[in-house]
């Protein structure tokens, strides 16, 4: 890959969040402990992923009514965390 091809992605993006397509947005206080106690609870039984346990800990952390999403591993962990689904 040439560094030019490193850098179109990164240029992108900067160019998004400029234009205001993307915005940055604090994520609730203790959700990235929370994520890690999740992904240690239950990343090996259920194959969650940084990301699945993450969008969890944010939902449990903003006391979400219901979680909403079209990823099986996620839909399972907020089920075993007492979530509704949608």
């Amino acid at each position: 890959m040439s560094l030019a091809d490193l850098e179109r992605p990164y240029k992108a993006l900067a160019q998004d969040r400029a234009t205001g397509l993307w915005i940055e947005i604090a994520v609730p206080e203790g959700v990235f402990e929370a994520c890690a106690e999740l992904a240690r609870r239950f990343g090996p039984k259920l194959g969650m992923k940084t990301l699945d346990t993450l969008h969890v800990a944010c939902a449990l952390k903003l006391k979400a009514e219901r979680f909403w999403t079209f990823d099986e591993r996620q839909a399972k962990l907020a089920k075993a965390q007492g979530m509704r689904l949608r």
